[in-house]
C-alpha cells in the first residue's frame, strides 16, 4: 500500500526540522541527518535539494550547512522593527560610553530575541548574540517587557512557556514574577542579579510607543564584581532610562511627522 502523501504543512515542517538539525549538529551529511531525524535518506536529500536551490543551505564535500540566505531574511526583519536605526545608534553609544555589553531585545512568541547587541572595551562574553532566543523572565530586559504587558498576555506566556529556572536566582513562581513586575513598573527599570548567567548583572528598561505598546527593551550587562553598588542601582539605570526616553521621543515624533 503506498504511503500517504504529506500535506503541504507537514512538508514544510520536515524542512524546518532539517534546518534545526543542521544548526544542532553544526552541519551534517545526508546520512547523519537521516539518523538524527529518523527520516529516510531519500526524504532528507529531497528537502536539501530544494533548500539548496533557494540558497538556504550550502553543500561542500557532502556536508550541508545553513546558508546566508537566513541572514538576508533576518536582516530584513531586523530593519523592519520600529526605530531600528535609532535603536542601533543608542546601543552603540551606550556600549562605547560604559565599556559594557549593551543589547536591545524584543518579544516574539513569548520569548526574548536579541535584535541588536554591541560590546564595549571592557565587556565580558555572555553568549548573547543577534537572533538568540531565551525566556523573558530570566533577564532584566525581558522582565521589563513583561512588566509593561497586559496581565492576560503575561499569563498566556507563563502558561505556554513556563517559569523554568536557569540559575539559583531565577524567578520560578507566578507570585514572585507578579511582585517583581510591580516593582519594575514603580521604578521604571528592572535588574538581573545573576538570574541568567552566573557572575553577570544587568539593568534594563522597556521602550513603548505613544499607545503604551511595548516595542522592546534596552539593557546593559556586565560582571557582577564590577557592576554593583551605585553603578548598578543608580548610574546604569540613569543611562538606560535616558536612552529609552530619547528613543520614545524619537518614535513619537517620527509617527506624528
Amino acid at each position: 500500500m503506498p504511503s500517504k502523501p504529506k500535506s503541504g504543512a507537514r512538508t514544510t515542517e520536515t524542512s524546518l526540522e532539517i534546518m534545526d538539525a543542521l544548526r544542532e549538529l553544526d552541519g551534517g551529511s545526508i546520512d547523519e541527518l537521516s539518523e538524527h531525524l529518523e527520516l529516510a535518506p531519500s526524504t532528507v536529500h529531497r528537502h536539501l535539494v530544494t533548500l539548496r536551490e533557494h540558497n538556504y543551505v550550502v553543500q561542500t564535500d557532502g556536508v550541508y550547512r545553513i546558508g546566508l540566505q537566513f541572514l538576508t531574511v533576518g536582516g530584513y526583519a531586523q530593519r523592519k522593527t520600529t526605530a531600528y536605526p535609532m535603536i542601533k545608534e543608542k546601543v552603540d553609544s551606550l556600549a562605547a560610553e560604559t565599556g559594557e555589553r549593551v543589547q536591545f531585545i524584543v518579544e516574539e512568541h513569548g520569548e526574548r530575541v536579541y535584535l541588536y547587541t554591541e560590546v564595549g572595551k571592557s565587556a565580558v562574553e555572555t553568549g548573547a548574540h543577534i537572533g538568540r532566543r531565551g525566556p523573558l523572565h530570566t533577564s532584566a530586559a525581558g522582565k521589563a517587557i513583561l512588566a509593561n504587558m497586559p496581565p492576560d498576555r503575561v499569563d498566556e506566556i507563563i502558561r505556554t512557556r513556563g517559569l523554568h529556572g536557569v540559575s539559583e536566582n531565577t524567578i520560578t513562581t507566578r507570585d514572585e514574577l507578579r511582585e517583581e513586575c510591580d516593582r519594575i513598573r514603580e521604578r521604571g527599570y528592572a535588574f538581573n542579579r545573576q538570574e541568567t548567567t552566573e557572575g553577570v548583572h544587568a539593568v534594563g528598561a522597556a521602550v513603548t510607543d505613544s499607545a503604551d505598546e511595548v516595542i522592546g527593551a534596552l539593557s546593559i550587562s556586565g560582571p557582577a564584581h564590577r557592576v554593583k553598588g551605585d553603578q548598578l542601582t543608580s548610574e546604569l539605570p540613569e543611562r538606560v532610562l535616558s536612552a529609552v526616553n530619547e528613543l520614545e521621543l524619537y518614535i513619537e515624533h517620527s509617527i506624528q511627522s
